[in-house]
């Protein structure tokens, strides 16, 4: 017996699940709709070990078909909707995708087989329901220094393991009532509050995307005792003009990640009387690795907290590694890479971080060159390689700088061609929008350290100090 679909299983019908546009599910007809997809995909001639792509805004469906994959021993590989045609088809191609479900809205990249989510009638057929908790249910996709994106391929015990974590970070019982505004596109949206809800009989009020406005609105009138944001929706929320009137009283916590979250935001909510969880971890990590809790949240401001309960964290030389349950066993389809990303059974998170003297850990840099703006990941690598395939431009490099509103935003430097004149480029259809650098700066050479190897940190800091230079 699969112990992800053992503990869905286990939960009250009658109790509430899902809240979607002012729709109420309660837990026996989101199991239903979970048994529904599954029918659907074994009717579209899905089976076990079959990847079944998803492009889709927030929607009960979305942690629907995690399920239905996981009774049919099938992969679910959510889609970034926020990325470009020409990326979407790498990860259709890469993952070998049998089948591209798609919101009718986001209707565009071609699959060997797609079907729109709310199309109807679907065929239905009867399916052997697989019992391994060691089936992968879940790839998905995060970019790498290489500038391709890598597949996480995450098995039903890893989600398992992740939503005990989660229930230890948050305290999260079934009369919990999580409202869930962050894309379910990426781990955090999805993992972190909203299938571990599920799986233990909470309700989760489910936005199709995140708007300050709408988010404000709710918890004034839903009264979720539990949410989950990343640095630029607190500041959102923050700017907007209801947020110093609005009651947030209902909030048992407020969880955030995804970035080294600036201490100002967190103090933000603080002084509105609820606890900020940090919790801490990576697609490959499911993500929860270590976390904050309720009691030590004010007094650790910005500390990651202590290892999750089903796995353990430690730094060598400097770095933080993961290893448990909850981790990634492989990259999809690249060896060489998950052999790369590995020490042991050690995931090497890329990192650097120290431990403080009463055990609580402390994120300072990240040890490679990924800027995570918006709460999404921009790899340098990969933006470069459309830059320089740019007539015009030589060389180029792409660093972070400290933004307001996203955290930080990518900037690039470009070195010109002989005689070239440089002009902003076009990368719309090669570049999601977050990765486009929002700003330019035309240099002679780039910093090269003896080895040959930029020198990104003197790059960041020209960039911090150059702004009224930028093109």
């Amino acid at each position: 017996m699969s112990e992800l679909l053992d503990l869905f299983d286990r939960v009250e019908p009658a109790r509430p699940a899902v809240l979607f546009e002012d729709a109420a599910m309660d837990h026996g007809a989101f199991a239903a709709l979970a048994e529904t997809w599954a029918r659907r995909l074994a009717g579209m001639g899905i089976a076990r070990g079959d990847r079944v792509a998803l492009l889709a805004l927030n929607r009960p469906d979305y942690p629907a078909l995690v399920f239905a994959c996981a009774r049919l021993g099938a992969v679910l590989v959510p889609m970034n909707w926020r990325l470009a045609a020409g990326e979407h088809a790498y990860i259709l191609e890469d993952s070998g995708a049998k089948l591209l479900l798609v919101e009718r809205e986001l209707a565009g990249p071609r699959a060997p087989r797609v079907a729109v989510l709310d199309a109807s009638p679907w065929p239905e057929a009867a399916y052997a329901r697989a019992d391994d908790d060691a089936a992968p249910v879940l790839i998905v996709y995060t970019s790498g220094t290489t500038g391709r994106p890598k597949g996480a391929v995450l098995d039903q015990a890893a989600l398992v393991a992740n939503a005990r974590n989660s229930w230890a970070m948050h305290d999260m019982l079934a009369t919990d009532r999580v409202l869930t505004v962050l894309p379910m596109f990426h781990v955090g949206g999805l993992n972190i509050q909203t299938l571990p809800a599920l799986l233990c009989g909470a309700q989760v009020i489910v936005h199709r995307r995140f708007d300050a406005g709408a988010t404000l609105h709710a918890i004034a009138r839903e009264k979720p005792t539990l949410t989950l944001l990343v640095p630029a929706t607190i500041q959102a929320l923050r700017a907007h003009p209801d947020w110093e009137a609005a009651d947030l009283s209902c909030l048992r916590a407020v969880g955030t990640g995804s970035s080294i979250v600036p201490i100002d935001l967190i103090r933000a909510i603080h002084a509105r009387g609820v606890p900020v969880l940090n919790v801490y971890g990576s697609t490959e990590t499911s993500p929860i690795a270590s976390f904050t809790t309720p009691a030590d949240a004010r007094r650790k401001e910005g500390s990651v907290g202590r290892a999750a309960p089903s796995c353990e964290v430690r730094i060598v030389d400097g770095e933080i590694q993961v290893r448990g349950p909850n981790v990634t066993k492989a990259y999809w389809n690249a060896p060489d890479a998950t052999k790369a990303a590995f020490d042991g059974d050690w995931f090497k998170t890329g990192d650097m971080g120290h431990w403080d003297a009463d055990g609580y850990l402390w994120v300072d840099e990240r040890k490679n060159d990924m800027i995570i703006s918006g709460g999404e990941n921009v790899y340098p690598a990969e933006v470069e390689a459309v830059l320089t395939a740019l007539p015009g431009i030589a060389e180029s490099a792409v660093v972070a700088r400290p933004d307001p509103k996203w955290g930080e935003v990518p900037v690039a430097f470009v070195v010109l061609a002989p005689g070239a004149v440089f002009a902003k480029p076009d990368l719309d259809g090669a570049l999601a929008r977050f990765k486009h650098p929002k700003a330019y700066f035309v240099v002679d050479r780039l910093p090269r350290n003896a080895m040959g190897k930029i020198v990104r940190y003197e790059l960041r800091a020209q960039a911090r100090q150059r702004g009224e230079q930028a093109q």
